[in-house]
């Protein structure tokens, strides 16, 4: 999740190949299998395993709009359904050169998993690789375009043009990572976590951040970037960017997503030349 590095299993680590190398049709197999092996068996579906640490299973309107996106080389991020033909993600979770796939299982479709080849996709043009280290300030989105529409019950989220919540008042977390921080087979399945925003920068326009209590461990971990924060009703207010932790953890002290309202214009603009269309609410 840091710096675009969301490693999520020495399975998934098959070496990285030089950026515009065309990826051999085995390695997808094998990491399609590494996938369902998380799972205990060989094929079963990988929404058996959890994501978001300190937090519980969610709810089935936000779970139903999560995928995983995964990187040749290993990289794993979640991301939202916003349009039925249209995934939003952390802009690291695409890093250039490197070919991407959804990973979308349904409990309602048994059989197979099947890796999805994306037919195009966009990063914001404000996006900065490895912001943090530089201290650069960063708009970490991209689309995704998907070939056709997800099965049901895979349902795109609202979008939200209000103010973001301020300081105290609860945010949703949600993603498909890590729900024990260095654990692989602890990632997969939609959880959510419930948060409160702070603002430790003071009132943001660009990012919008959470955190738990002192002392408790709760948010965001490896694999989580592109996932959802939300208003308590469902709308989506903003994706997952970055996670830290206190002390060697990576996880679980601080969550920070970019703030989608402000970025109307690229995600609106982006859709209609893709023929689709994302549906805001101002509620």
């Amino acid at each position: 999740m840091r710096q675009g590095k969301d490693e999520l299993d020495a399975t998934l680590r098959e070496g990285r190949r030089e950026a515009g190398q065309r990826p051999r049709l085995d390695k997808w197999r094998r990491r399609l299998f590494a996938i369902a092996a998380w799972s205990v068996a060989s094929f079963m579906p990988a929404h058996q395993a959890e994501a978001i640490i300190g937090g519980a299973p969610a709810e089935r309107s936000v779970g139903q709009s999560l995928v995983m996106v995964l990187a040749e080389g290993g990289a794993a991020c979640s991301g939202v359904l916003i349009a039925p033909r249209a995934v939003l993600t952390a802009g690291h979770c695409l890093p250039k050169g490197h070919q991407i796939r959804i990973y979308a299982p349904s409990s309602d479709a048994p059989g197979p998993p099947h890796l999805i080849l994306p037919l195009a996709s966009a990063v914001h043009a404000g996006y900065v690789p490895n912001s943090v280290g530089t201290r650069r300030r960063s708009i970490d989105l991209a689309l995704i375009r998907l070939p056709e529409a997800l099965p049901a019950p895979y349902t795109a989220l609202s979008l939200a043009l209000t103010e973001p919540p301020r300081a105290g008042e609860t945010v949703v977390l949600a993603g498909d990572g890590l729900s024990q921080e260095g654990v692989a087979a602890s990632s997969g399945k939609p959880r959510s976590v419930s948060l409160p925003v702070i603002e430790p920068f003071g009132r943001g326009t660009i990012l919008l951040w959470s955190a738990p209590a002192e002392g408790e461990s709760k948010g965001a971990c490896e694999g989580d970037s592109g996932g959802a924060m939300l208003k308590p009703q469902g709308d989506l207010l903003a994706i997952i960017a970055f996670a830290e932790g206190t002390g060697h953890a990576r996880c679980g002290k601080l969550t920070q997503g970019v703030l989608l309202a402000p970025q109307r214009q690229f995600i609106d603009a982006k859709l209609a030349e893709w023929g689709e269309s994302a549906r805001w609410t101002d509620q």
